[in-house]
């Protein structure tokens, strides 16, 4: 089943890196009583989600939290290493928390998955961003396979 509007999301486990490692970070302590802008890439490094998702969002992060946002995160199904690396490479700093799903446990809950073996890459999150309040989607905005119009911080923004 494909998580909706109205849905509260599941409780797993995303991992981000802390000042002394890799930590583990529950979905509680990202949503919980915040209004977050989450969004997925199919992969960090990858063309599209490096020369725009996230520096999309990392650009607009500003006017995202003054429509009364609290944190903007970006999910991926890659390790920790990668996201940190990536969101350094893409200037993230404290503007985009970056979210490991490394075994793709949380894409699976959400039902929004996408099988990208042709490409070498695996089991893969689709491209998507959604506005979750208190941990309840408001909003989600799933991408076509090959699009990227829905899911982009000005798409995004406007929805606000």
């Amino acid at each position: 089943m494909t998580l909706k509007a109205g849905d509260s999301l599941p409780q797993t486990t995303f991992m981000t890196m802390g000042e002394n490692g890799p930590e583990p970070l529950d979905t509680a302590a990202v949503f919980k009583d915040k209004r977050v802008v989450l969004f997925a890439v199919p992969g960090a490094f990858t063309p599209t989600c490096s020369a725009r998702h996230l520096p999309g969002f990392v650009e607009k992060a500003d006017a995202i939290k003054a429509k009364g946002v609290d944190t903007i995160a970006c999910v991926s199904v890659n390790d920790v290493f990668v996201m940190n690396a990536w969101g350094k490479s893409q200037n993230g700093g404290d503007q985009v928390l970056m979210l490991a799903d490394g075994n793709g446990d949380f894409a699976k809950e959400i039902g929004l998955t996408m099988d990208g073996t042709g490409f070498g890459m695996g089991l893969r999150s689709q491209r998507y961003a959604m506005i979750v309040k208190d941990g309840v989607v408001e909003d989600v905005f799933v991408e076509e396979p090959g699009s990227f119009e829905v899911s982009s911080a000005d798409y995004v923004l406007n929805k606000l």
